[in-house]
């Protein structure tokens, strides 16, 4: 399995890409003074649709867009290296699924931030190293929990998220149902453990292996009960055979 994670330059070049990208875009704004927030998600309306795509690029602040960029450096790192072959649908179809969910149960008011998309790798990288049962991506999923398990507590509403300016944890919300369905719907056959035993099968029955007949219910060694064998019954012929051929010459008696 080991063969199947290769670091390439799209593991650095990858999460390089998406943060310069977003710091671009909030340097536009800045720059030339445009206001891309009106072109986040505004959930229930037509024209509020557009942001299902725009709003991971667009950021309130440079502190909304700092607390944004680390985390996302690590995780599409992580997912590009560990699921090369499904990043970019997770990425794409991500940010999809998740704005949409936005879009939906959000609040009326703008959500922007590439947070939604946070919550997918996140949600996406835990959940599928349980699912694999491979010790590396376990202990990915573990690795990842310890770093940013604090972000489980942003989905919920709070009295600090209800505000005009607050954070959207409608979007941390969907962002987390997406990768936790994602991580359900996209396989990954190449990290299922090759079975090299008869006893790593799920439907192995140790009442039917030899070896395991050897030891009791409480692991002690036992021999094996005597099998009589019955003894074929030999018929005694009353002649011989020869193989032999036999050529009889008659004579007359004189």
């Amino acid at each position: 399995m080991e063969k199947h994670f290769k670091f390439t330059n799209s593991v650095i070049g990858l999460p390089l890409f998406f943060v310069v990208f977003l710091w671009f875009v909030f340097w536009l704004e800045i720059r030339f003074d445009f206001d891309f927030v009106q072109n986040g998600i505004y959930p229930r309306s037509f024209s509020g649709l557009q942001g299902v795509i725009f709003s991971p690029f667009i950021h309130a602040d440079m502190k909304h867009l700092y607390n944004n960029s680390f985390p996302l450096i690590m995780l599409l790192a992580a997912l590009q290296y560990f699921y090369a072959k499904q990043s970019f649908q997770i990425i794409v179809y991500g940010i999809i699924v998740s704005g949409c969910i936005t879009w939906i149960i959000g609040r009326e008011n703008y959500h922007i931030g590439a947070s939604g998309l946070i919550y997918i790798l996140f949600s996406f990288i835990f959940f599928k190293g349980i699912q694999t049962k491979y010790i590396r991506l376990v202990a990915l999923s573990l690795a990842v929990v310890v770093v940013y398990g604090g972000l489980v507590w942003y989905i919920f509403p709070t009295p600090s998220s209800v505000g005009e300016n607050s954070i959207s944890w409608e979007g941390h919300l969907g962002g987390l149902l997406t990768g936790f369905f994602f991580s359900l719907y996209y396989k990954t056959p190449e990290y299922k453990k090759v079975i090299k035993y008869d006893w790593e099968r799920p439907d192995f029955d140790p009442s039917e292996d030899k070896f395991m007949q050897r030891f009791d219910v409480n692991g002690n060694f036992v021999n094996l009960p005597e099998i009589e064998e019955l003894e074929e019954q030999q018929v005694l012929l009353s002649y011989y055979t020869s193989s032999y051929p036999v050529i009889y010459e008659l004579c007359a008696n004189k």
